[in-house]
């Protein structure tokens, strides 16, 4: 595959959205084609999955992580494999490791359990760079504009177990992951992001 293929992660609320449109921007400057996209709803399924996982009633961990990991095959298929073999430049807010971190750290599945499933559904496709947006998720809570949804609306200890988990996964694969405080302001973020984001991208 001649594309390549960036996530962005972190708890609900740091801005994640913000950044990818910054990306995104940046990159069609470039004269490159981007496909922008998300989970869980970035297909027609993932649309119908996310609503089940995010606005219906809760549901057992082990059925949400293989909803979660439904999507992302769909997700995947779908979407992100056929934009890298055209060689698009393909950004998406959330992918595996969102799973691994709300999953197993949050909803205290193991971590082999969500990423054998997760691996197997992407068959093993992980993104060439993660941006992992970190902060206090207290603070971060603070900057939803929306009604929250179920996993937003989970409580505190859930979150700061899911914030701990992607620091984890941040630490075992330092080569694939940038940390970057997302309590600085959106300028000083998205400075730390285009400056990577540029070596990644090479030459105009």
């Amino acid at each position: 595959m001649s594309g390549l293929f960036i996530t962005f992660e972190g708890v609900d609320g740091v801005g994640k959205t913000t950044q990818v449109e910054r990306l995104c921007g940046y990159v069609e400057g470039l004269g490159r084609e981007v496909v922008v996209t998300r989970e869980p709803g970035g297909t027609p399924l993932g649309a119908q999955l996310r609503r089940l996982l995010l606005e219906g009633d809760d549901v057992s961990p082990y059925a949400e992580a293989l909803l979660f990991a439904a999507d992302r095959a769909e997700h995947v298929a779908k979407v992100i494999r056929p934009a890298l073999m055209r060689g698009a430049v393909v950004i998406s807010d959330r992918y595996i490791d969102s799973s691994l971190a709300y999953q197993s750290g949050g909803r205290e599945l193991t971590a082999e359990e969500v990423e054998n499933l997760s691996m197997w559904a992407t068959n093993d496709l992980l993104p060439a760079r993660t941006y992992l947006l970190d902060m206090d998720p207290l603070a971060a809570r603070q900057r939803l504009k929306h009604d929250a949804d179920r996993m937003e609306s989970t409580g505190v200890t859930f979150a700061l177990r899911t914030r701990q988990a992607f620091l984890d996964l941040a630490k075992r694969d330092p080569g694939r992951f940038r940390v970057v405080d997302a309590a600085q302001s959106v300028e000083d973020i998205w400075a730390q992001i285009k400056q990577d984001s540029a070596q990644l991208l090479g030459p105009a």
